[in-house]
């Protein structure tokens, strides 16, 4: 390409061609004829030779039927299993390692190795060529019928924040070696939109990069997003297994998109949050999508709001909304004119944006059949990796809005929960409150052409049982609606119940567990001990890890069903350790801490690094560092205030757990630099002697 034209259209269209013509030169399409048959992959031509020769003894043995001919067979059937056997280990423990750091590619592998067959996705019954088109027609009504249910007060969704942002008036070009992170960054799934499968685009990378990085750079300078970027594949996916498979309303869209559409994408994103990290942009209190934040860090503060309600002999209502198809009606007149005026894009940066949003298409794709394309006239594309990120922008002066009222939140992305804390005897006001607030919402959202779906809508009344029983209520009145109070709800994958005793949760997670230590159980004979570590930490530990700061200070009955988890989880690891034997020698030699040391272990991480890094605010807001009135040589011991709580409740608080664990800490260890060095000599320091 060494004769590149200037405009953004013309290089695209030359890029394709000559990507085109080299790809048919040297890989031209071909129908093959595969046999339905197919031999399993660890099959070598040695194993292939020797299973020949088995045959050809069964053969001879079958013909003279005599002992010694019977006696050559089976020494040859003992060595084939033998060669299979070792075989089977290899491909396997070579799988799963390359495997490691890919989830999708890891759950493949380990469902080949247990035998299990990736069904096809379940369609409906009538699988005709019109159910591409039924789909796209049924998806676009849907988002249409979303739209003209809505129905806005008078009141301007174009607002402005209290302090003019900075303004951000262009992107910045991008680097080679920019570019090239970005793409070795991208999971090497591919689909039909993409020019060159994916792994043959990373394999050519050294000699694809400055097209790509020139094409790249095109469209910053001409602020314009290709159409061929800006079109989408839908596969539809059941919602669930166990509903009804001829109901399309029971199906989710899933989109895929053009590869280097999404490098495109990760390059404006970089930028895009550099300007907003140089501000106050994005509200505290929501939690998706940034560095330091995660699930576990919006749960704690939740739980620990709840916990001190309880401590000060209150209840409290959480409140979970849901929202129908959130990131698909998102108006782009208003995300627009919110990007402008709350975050300062604007100008050619600005214009960028607007192509990327403006003038999307998507078809539907079922196996080899694809609908018509259809035009999108609202939504961030979801699969994308700007479309998060947007939604984030475009409810953020719902935050603004939650605080004017005076109830407490919190925002994952498009999942909002309120809570509302109470006396016993002022419940019938407060929650009276917690509806008119909600009320407001609701029009908030309408006014965002955001739905609000009260059928989904879930309320929960947290608190002792003693004081729950003094309310006189089960449900809360919503927009003419009536929201029945349940027993537990799943709040961002996690069980909370109206003691946050967590008993479902930690239930699920043991079965859950079981299940997969009987699945590693199966194919442990296949695997070495380093393979059959990775698996067990990859299916099992995570889960025992997942959010078990939140079970600081559970009774022991509950820690120990996960312990039990745990033991069983080594043994299966270690075949030496036999059923009734202890574990404590294994897991030291695995290196694991047992699960009440890993909740500690996780609870003093993460004040650590609120800490070191002052974020999440909201949780580095509730601990304080220690200043004695006088000069005392606790002074200089790094150590944090100890709030005085009693109550066994308030004692599982973040506020009470963080400085009780993090003063049980030697100073070498408070006082170390780096989240590497803090957590080395953490887990040393944790091991039992």
């Amino acid at each position: 390409m060494s004769s590149t034209p200037s405009n953004l259209e013309d290089y695209l269209q030359l890029f394709i061609s000559i990507l085109s013509s080299l790809l048919d030169k040297h890989a031209p399409l071909k129908t093959v004829s595969c046999s339905t048959k197919l031999r399993k992959p660890f099959i070598t031509q040695e194993i292939l030779a020797a299973k020949r020769i088995r045959s050809r003894l069964e053969r001879i043995y079958r013909r003279t039927k005599s002992s010694a001919d019977l006696s050559n067979f089976k020494e040859q059937s003992r060595l084939v299993a033998k060669l299979i056997s070792v075989a089977r280990r290899d491909y396997f423990k070579s799988l799963i390692s390359n495997s490691a750091s890919k989830p999708r590619k890891l759950w493949s592998s380990l469902n080949s190795l247990l035998n299990r067959t990736n069904a096809s996705p379940s369609l409906p019954s009538s699988t005709s060529s019109q159910l591409p088109d039924n789909f796209l027609k049924f998806f676009s009504d849907k988002i249409s019928k979303l739209n003209s249910s809505l129905i806005p007060d008078s009141i301007s969704p174009h607002t402005d924040p209290a302090t003019p942002p900075p303004i951000l008036s262009n992107f910045t070009l991008a680097t080679q070696d920019e570019v090239r992170r970005a793409i070795l960054f991208t999971s090497d799934s591919t689909c039909s939109l993409d020019f060159l499968p994916t792994c043959l685009l990373k394999s050519c990378l050294d000699v694809l990069l400055v097209p790509i990085t020139n094409l790249i750079n095109l469209c910053i300078l001409e602020s314009t997003v290709p159409a061929v970027f800006k079109h989408a594949l839908i596969t539809p996916l059941p919602k669930k297994n166990n509903l009804p498979l001829d109901d399309l309303s029971n199906y989710r869209p899933i989109s895929n998109l053009n590869f280097l559409s999404k490098v495109l994408e990760r390059i404006i994103h970089d930028r895009l949050l550099t300007h907003l990290n140089s501000f106050a942009s994005i509200p505290s209190t929501q939690s998706a999508y940034r560095k330091f934040h995660s699930v576990e860090t919006a749960l704690l503060k939740i739980q620990n709001d709840l916990l001190l309600a309880m401590d000060k002999k209150q209840v409290s209502a959480l409140l979970f909304l849901d929202l129908s198809a959130a990131f698909d009606t998102v108006d782009h007149n208003i995300l627009l004119h919110r990007l402008s005026s709350y975050f300062g894009v604007q100008h050619s940066a600005l214009d960028l944006l607007s192509s990327y949003l403006l003038n999307r298409t998507q078809a539907v794709i079922i196996g080899n059949t694809t609908s018509q394309s259809s035009n999108s006239f609202s939504g961030v594309p979801q699969g994308s990796v700007l479309g998060p990120l947007l939604f984030s922008l475009y409810t953020t002066p719902l935050a603004r809005h939650l605080n004017s009222s005076g109830q407490s939140h919190h925002m994952y992305a498009d999942d909002t929960q309120l809570n509302i804390s109470f006396s016993a005897n002022d419940s019938t006001n407060s929650l009276s409150l917690l509806s008119c607030t909600l009320d407001s919402i609701h029009s908030w959202l309408a006014r965002h052409r955001l739905s609000l779906n009260p059928s989904k809508t879930e309320f929960l009344i947290l608190g002792s049982a003693q004081k729950r029983n003094k309310l006189n209520f089960s449900s809360l009145s919503f927009c003419g609606n009536s929201i029945p109070c349940t027993s537990k709800v799943r709040n961002l994958g996690v069980l909370f119940d109206s003691d946050l005793s967590y008993d479902a949760h930690i239930s699920l997670t043991c079965r859950s567990s079981y299940h997969q230590i009987r699945q590693i159980r199966q194919i442990r004979s296949s695997l070495d001990r380093n393979t059959s570590i990775l698996l067990a930490n990859s299916l099992v530990s995570s889960k025992l890890d997942f959010c078990n700061s939140l079970y600081f200070n559970l009774p022991q009955k509950s820690i120990q069903k996960l312990q039990l988890v745990q033991n069983s989880l080594v043994r299966v690891v270690t075949p030496s350790v036999r059923k009734y034997d202890h574990v404590s020698s294994a897991m030291k030699d695995l290196h694991w801490l047992p699960v009440e040391k890993r909740i500690i272990f996780k609870i003093a991480t993460l004040t650590f690094k609120a800490l070191q890094q002052k974020s999440p605010t909201y949780l580095s807001n509730l601990i304080t560092v220690y200043k004695p009135t006088r000069v005392l040589r606790s002074s200089s011991q790094l150590l944090l205030a100890v709030p005085s709580i009693k109550s066994s409740a308030g004692r599982r608080s973040f506020s009470f757990a963080a400085p009780k664990v993090w003063n049980s800490l030697p100073l070498n260890i408070r006082s170390s630099t780096s989240l590497t060095s803090f957590r080395s000599s953490l887990k040393t320091f944790l091991f039992p002697p």
